[in-house]
C-alpha cells in the first residue's frame, strides 16, 4: 500500500533529511511544501494520509497549518518535527490535532516508532 505523504518545511535540506529517514519497507508517494500556505494548497488539492510538518516556516507557520485543518473533514495524521520543543508549543500543536511531536534533529528510529504507533508499520 502506498502512503501519500506531504513534507512541509522551508528548508530543502530538512525536507530531504525527513524523506531519507522514512522507512524503506514502506512505499510512499511524497509531495513537498516550502511553507504553510503551499502546504494548505496541496492539502486542498489532494488527499494525504500523513503530513510531516515543521513549525517555523515563512508565510504561514506550522501552527497556522494546524489551525487551518481544525474542523476540516479530511485531514492527514500530522507529525510535527521541530527544533522548537518548548512544552507550551508542544501543548498547542497537540491541542490543534497533531498526532505526535518529534524533535529536530530528526531521529530515524523515533520516526519509525511513531509511524508504528500510528499504524503505518
Amino acid at each position: 500500500m502506498t502512503i501519500r505523504v506531504l513534507v512541509a518545511d522551508d528548508s530543502r535540506l530538512s525536507r530531504r533529511s525527513v524523506i531519507k529517514a522514512l522507512p524503506p519497507e514502506l512505499e510512499f508517494d511524497i509531495s513537498e511544501a516550502s511553507n504553510g500556505k503551499e502546504a494548505i494548497q496541496l492539502l486542498e488539492k489532494s488527499d494525504y494520509q500523513l503530513m510531516l510538518l515543521d513549525l517555523t516556516m515563512p508565510e504561514m507557520d506550522g501552527v497556522g497549518v494546524l489551525e487551518h485543518l481544525t474542523g476540516a473533514q479530511r485531514k492527514p495524521n500530522v507529525i510535527v518535527i521541530s527544533a522548537d520543543f518548548q512544552p507550551e508549543k508542544q501543548r498547542i500543536v497537540m491541542s490543534l490535532g497533531a498526532s505526535k511531536f518529534i524533535r529536530k534533529p530528526l531521529d530515524k528510529e523515533e520516526l519509525a516508532m511513531t509511524l508504528f504507533e500510528l499504524g503505518y508499520l
